[in-house]
C-alpha cells in the first residue's frame, strides 16, 4: 500500500486554481513532469541555472519545510526556456539536514532538469499541489520577472505559480514553479 502523506497548510496557498482559462488550467494542474510537458510542445528546450547556494527561504516556506526562520537550506533556481523565452522560473528547497541523505545528489544536477530525477524515481512520492497567483509582494515573482523581456505594456502584474511537496525516504523537497506569460504561447 502507498504511503500517503499531507503537505502542512498554508492558508495563502489553495487546493485548486480558481476560474482560469483552459490553456492554464492545461499547464497549471499537470501532475506529471512539468519538464516533459514542456518538451512536447517545444523542440529547442533547456534548462538555465541561475542560483544554488545555501540560503534562508521565503516565509511561505518555512511551516512547509519544518525550518525556522534563518535556517538555511539549499535553494536552487532555474528557469525553463524553449529557445530564447523563459516559460518557467523554478525554485526548490531542500533542508540542510537532508542534503547528506536522501537528496545528497541535488547539488551536482547543474543544467539538468530536477523533474527529470524526479519522475524517475519510483520512489519518490508528490503530495498535492497548491496553487497561488504571485505578485509584487511575493519575493518569487520579483526572481521569475528577472528573465523577462521588457515590453511595452510593462511586467506583468500577477504569476500563476503552484508548488508541491516531494518525499524520498522520509526527507523533503519543495518545488515551486511559477509560470511565466510565455507557456500559454506554446502549441
Amino acid at each position: 500500500m502507498k504511503a500517503r502523506f499531507i503537505m502542512k497548510i498554508d492558508s495563502a496557498w489553495n487546493s485548486a486554481p480558481p476560474s482560469i482559462s483552459p490553456r492554464s488550467r492545461y499547464w497549471l494542474q499537470n501532475r506529471g513532469s512539468l519538464t516533459r510537458l514542456i518538451q512536447q510542445h517545444c523542440s529547442n528546450f533547456r534548462v538555465k541555472p541561475i542560483f544554488q547556494s545555501l540560503s534562508t527561504v521565503c516565509e511561505d516556506e518555512l511551516v512547509v519545510m519544518d525550518l525556522r526562520r534563518k535556517e538555511m537550506a539549499l535553494v536552487r533556481e532555474v528557469y525553463l526556456y524553449c529557445g530564447k523565452t523563459p516559460l518557467v522560473f523554478a525554485h526548490s528547497v531542500v533542508a540542510r539536514k537532508n542534503l547528506r541523505g536522501a537528496w545528497r545528489g541535488l547539488g551536482g544536477l547543474g543544467s539538468k532538469s530536477l523533474g527529470t530525477v524526479l519522475f524517475t524515481n519510483p520512489a519518490v512520492r508528490r503530495a498535492p499541489l497548491q496553487f497561488k497567483k504571485l505578485n509584487s509582494g511575493h519575493p518569487l515573482f520579483h526572481r521569475a520577472c528577472r528573465e523577462l523581456p521588457i515590453t511595452p505594456a510593462g511586467l506583468p502584474i500577477s504569476l500563476w505559480s503552484r508548488r508541491s511537496l516531494f518525499t524520498l525516504d522520509g526527507q523533503s523537497l519543495l518545488v515551486t514553479e511559477v509560470f511565466l506569460p510565455a507557456i500559454l504561447d506554446l502549441k
